[in-house]
């Protein structure tokens, strides 16, 4: 008479089997919804208009409202042998094409030799009452290093061009890119067709959408 024997791996194979097939498809579930998500719902690449600043006295700002404008973006100092060019220059630029579709944005800064080093507020002070300047200035940053304002970097970042001195100038495109950028020695007349190109695509675009 044979032994009698019991089939338990037999008793157990099947609900092993469950279990893996149950949890290759979660695997698979989960696989498709990534793919799906990375396809469908890809995160909004960053402008320069995504960005917030802080003004003068230290109010959060959004730069979302100069989108739809051609804007030079300038890192400013008080006590530069830059300063006295540069600013007039700048309400030049500033007076001539805006405010409608252009804008000047000043952003103060003390990385360079140290000419920037009074409080925000006396420095828009200062802007203002030397320059007659009329377009924003807005609250001393940082544009270099760990702690460099993320509005500027990622100018820097666009342009492949970090800043060595004061007054370096960055073109913005109505849609938030960089269009070009110029050191501090270069002549005004240099920025003026590139603003002028944008500032006619502006009126342009404006008119075809009536």
């Amino acid at each position: 008479m044979e032994p009698f024997s019991t089939s338990y791996p037999l008793k157990y194979s099947v609900p092993k089997t469950r279990v893996f097939v149950v949890f290759l498809s979660m695997v698979l579930c989960t696989t498709i919804l990534c793919l799906l998500q990375l396809r469908f719902f890809k995160p909004k690449s960053k402008d320069f208009y995504s960005f917030e600043v802080k003004d003068s006295r230290g109010r959060i700002i959004s730069l979302e409202k100069y989108r739809g404008k051609a804007t030079l973006v300038v890192n400013v100092a008080s006590y530069c042998q830059y300063t006295d060019k540069n600013y007039i220059a700048l309400q030049e630029l500033h007076r001539e094409f805006g405010p409608s579709h252009f804008t000047v944005l000043a952003f103060p800064c003390n990385q360079f030799g140290e000419s920037e080093p009074g409080s925000s507020q006396e420095i828009e002070s200062f802007a203002k009452g030397n320059y007659g300047v009329t377009f924003p200035v807005f609250h001393k940053i940082k544009i270099l290093g760990s702690e460099a304002d993320p509005a500027f970097k990622f100018l820097i970042d666009s342009s492949k061009k970090e800043p060595r001195w004061n007054f370096w100038k960055y073109l913005v495109s109505p849609e938030g890119k960089v269009v070009k950028f110029w050191r501090p020695e270069e002549p005004i007349e240099s920025i003026k067709p590139e603003v002028t190109s944008l500032i006619r695509q502006i009126i342009m675009k404006k008119r075809e959408d009536l």
